[in-house]
């Protein structure tokens, strides 16, 4: 497949699992949260739309405005299949990743595990951004681009010896002052290597970008909390690697917790 709308038809069709007219989506939900991290002068407002299909829980963070609460009593129970042709986009690809989960889990796959280990907010969050960053097989002054961006993990690409150059359609500085673009065709031009967040997948910028890191022949690493079974579809189809992280995230709890870092095959 060749985009995420081409998945969505695949699955439909039957050719990744079960019929998704016969499966439903138990459970859908929403969960609305911000977060200041210590030092930080930037808070995180994040909106996810989560659905369950089986023993997974798939996930697709929004934009405001882009759904409302509704969805949960409109879609809860309802068969895979009518949430991949009549939800909202939120919807849709929280159900895709779902569907995708369910026939694949993460914990059973061939990804290799990496444990966050307990501890504060900011401890969490540097260890998982370390472990996205070390996805990046770089050289020390590389251009690499951030299309979604978080500040530790700027800090762990500039910690590889990489330029970090940022790009999010919200934050207009990172915690140190760099300007961030808002147009990722400013830095997907000149960048030696991306690194998208799953939100992509959500907003309907990620095709866009795997074209790009194609024709442009650059590795595409995605952090997914959002839609991480979606964008595992496209390893060694323009992603490279890819760092999932399932539902519940990290940010939701202190304990230790798992994602799971793929490599495309070469």
């Amino acid at each position: 497949m060749s985009t995420v709308d081409d998945l969505i038809a695949g699955v439909l069709a039957g050719r990744h699992g079960p019929d998704p007219r016969e499966l439903p989506a138990t459970s859908v939900f929403w969960v609305h949260h911000g977060t200041r991290l210590a030092g930080g002068d930037t808070t995180y407002r994040n909106q996810y739309v989560l659905a369950r299909v089986g023993t997974a829980f798939g996930a697709c963070a929004f934009a405001e405005g882009d759904a409302d609460p509704a969805v949960a009593a409109n879609y809860s129970g309802a068969p895979v299949a009518r949430l991949l042709t009549e939800a909202p986009a939120p919807v849709r690809v929280a159900a895709l990743d779902a569907y995708l989960g369910s026939v694949r889990p993460h914990r059973t796959s061939d990804a290799e595990r990496v444990v966050l280990p307990s501890g504060t907010p900011e401890e969490r969050a540097r260890a998982r951004d370390a472990a996205v960053a070390g996805l990046l097989d770089v050289e020390p002054g590389a251009k690499v681009a951030l299309i979604g961006v978080v500040n530790p993990l700027v800090a762990a690409i500039r910690e590889r010896g990489a330029e970090c150059l940022p790009c999010d359609l919200s934050l207009r500085t990172t915690q140190w002052g760099d300007p961030v673009t808002p147009d990722m065709r400013d830095v997907l031009g000149v960048a030696d290597a991306v690194v998208a967040t799953g939100m992509t997948i959500g907003n309907g910028t990620f095709d866009e970008i795997l074209r790009t890191c194609r024709e442009r022949d650059v590795p595409l690493i995605v952090y997914a909390q959002s839609a991480s079974a979606v964008a595992r579809h496209f390893l060694g189809a323009g992603v490279t690697a890819l760092s999932a992280e399932p539902f519940p995230f990290s940010q939701f709890s202190a304990d230790e917790t798992a994602l799971y870092r793929y490599r495309a095959r070469t």
